[in-house]
């Protein structure tokens, strides 16, 4: 019997294992067909479900979330957002990340910001 509860004990520590993973969610808002007057500002929203990022960016008109690709390098979440070079608008972009183990630095298209969840 206490072999039992040994075997239960050890497959229960295996199986709470968390491989690493990177989910991202990307929600855009057009908001002008050009780029005048865009908000520099960056904010962060941290809970138990990862982060919220939002800010403004200048993206193609036709911008899509074809044109949005995000990767994990290390300890840095990396988000690049593709150009073509054609007419450019603003858009108000919301990002959602939950990843493990935890990011300590979010790339933006070359721009690295260190990340400090709250309650870290």
């Amino acid at each position: 019997m206490r072999y039992l509860w040994v075997l239960l004990l050890l497959l229960g520590t295996w199986s709470c294992k968390t491989k690493p993973f990177l989910k991202v969610s990307l929600k855009s808002e057009k908001l002008r067909d050009d780029c005048k007057g865009m908000d520099m500002a960056f904010r962060m929203n941290s809970n138990l479900n990862g982060e919220r990022y939002e800010f403004q960016r200048c993206l193609d008109a036709d911008f899509s979330k074809e044109k949005f690709e995000a990767l994990r390098e290390g300890d840095t979440v990396v988000l690049k957002f593709k150009r073509t070079g054609s007419r450019q608008a603003l858009f108000d972009i919301t990002i959602d990340i939950d990843s493990y183990p935890r990011y300590n630095f979010l790339t933006i298209d070359g721009e690295t910001f260190p990340i400090i969840p709250v309650g870290s």
